[in-house]
């Protein structure tokens, strides 16, 4: 939030849920005319997201499997499209916290499925329903949806940052952690990792607590 406000942006709190957001975000279009750039429904937004896995797919053409966090679904639909459209054959995985399954549920399900707010420690990825363009992308386009543990999220953001000295969000971590849940055979596997962000209080983190 500081960086934000240092770059003369101007935030408005609300209710930590995604329906709270959204609903402020509507309020303050209708009283300001200004214009919402939604988060993940919204299909140039999915686009543009899906350029880190064209970036990917340039450097390694060679993958067999590209692993994705999801929320919302957007940076997931662009992966997906993207990486399918320069290489059919390769397999896209979204990964998603266990606290926070509403896209697993409705990958499954074949319809949307609405959850509580999660209390999830991935809180880039705290939502409560994909979006009506994101579904029907995902089941085209995904291979798997699957979930981690919060135990495991925590495991691999700090191994992420020990070992290669990586400061990224818990939301940016559960791809690999789904690697070190072994959530799927991946063994002789060439697999790229979607790594989001690194949007993170860092006295947040368990182990930098005293």
């Amino acid at each position: 939030m500081r960086n934000v406000e240092s770059y003369g942006g101007k935030i408005t709190y609300c209710q930590n849920s995604l329906n709270a957001r959204e609903a402020t975000c509507a309020e303050i279009a209708a009283r300001t005319g200004a214009a919402l750039v939604h988060p993940f429904a919204d299909l140039r937004v999915m686009a543009g997201q899906g350029t880190a896995a064209l970036e990917l797919l340039e450097d390694v053409p060679d993958l067999d499997l590209i692993l994705c966090p999801v929320g919302g679904g957007g940076l997931l639909c662009g992966t997906a499209v993207a990486a399918k459209a320069l290489k059919p054959g390769i397999r896209v995985i979204g990964v998603e916290p266990a606290l926070a399954d509403d896209v697993a549920q409705s990958f499954r399900a074949g319809r949307r499925i609405s959850i509580p707010t999660p209390a999830t420690i991935a809180d880039g990825l705290r939502t409560n329903s994909t979006g009506e363009q994101n579904l029907p992308l995902i089941r085209r386009y995904v291979d798997d949806v699957v979930t981690v543990s919060e135990a495991g999220i925590m495991a691999a953001t700090r191994e992420l940052c020990d070992k290669l000295g990586m400061v990224i969000e818990p939301s940016s971590a559960v791809p690999y952690a789904a690697l070190l849940e072994n959530k799927f055979p991946f063994a002789g596997k060439k697999i790229g990792l979607i790594l989001t962000g690194g949007n993170v209080d860092l006295a947040s983190l368990p182990w930098m607590k005293p």
